[in-house]
């Protein structure tokens, strides 16, 4: 993406930029969502965004679908050949994901979530908040995307168990 920010021109590369999400209290306590705060440019740098640090919200949707589009068929190609990619704290392999000395098989997990800025995983029907922070981990939608395609499925099974 190239952009002008600030009469400077940006240029952002999807298939490597790291984004981080940022809380935003609910009106009854918690969080309810999370927004952009921040993405690297071409050369690894931080964009400033414009009106806070958020962007406009036009940018945000644009920028998670470029950014996840631009990374979810390398990361998949990758753990098909037996890489281990990290996301802050948290790693997956095509086996597992797991952060510190936690882990669990794909087929044991249902999907991913944020419960107080801390990432959360239904696994077996019960939901298991993990110690990683969400606002620390980059590119959460992009983990969430890969545990939407990899929750339920074996090595090599390419598809989710209940399809």
């Amino acid at each position: 993406m190239t952009t002008a920010i600030g009469g400077r021109i940006q240029v952002v590369r999807y298939d490597t930029t790291e984004v981080y999400l940022r809380p935003v209290p609910s009106a009854r306590g918690g969080t309810r969502a999370c927004v952009l705060t921040c993405l690297t440019d071409a050369d690894g740098e931080p964009v400033v965004l414009p009106d806070g640090g958020f962007g406009p919200p036009e940018w945000q949707d644009r920028i998670r679908r470029a950014v996840t589009g631009a990374q979810v068929p390398r990361a998949l190609d990758a753990l098909t050949r037996g890489a281990r990619l990290t996301f802050g704290a948290v790693w997956i392999t095509e086996d597992a994901i797991g952060t510190g000395g936690v882990s669990l098989r794909w087929t044991q997990v249902q999907r991913l979530g944020v419960v107080d800025d801390r990432i959360a995983l239904r696994a077996t029907g019960q939901w298991q908040v993990w110690p990683a922070v969400a606002s620390s981990t980059p590119n959460l939608f992009v983990l969430r995307a890969l545990t939407e395609r990899l929750a339920g499925t074996a090595p090599g099974d390419g598809g989710r168990a209940d399809d």
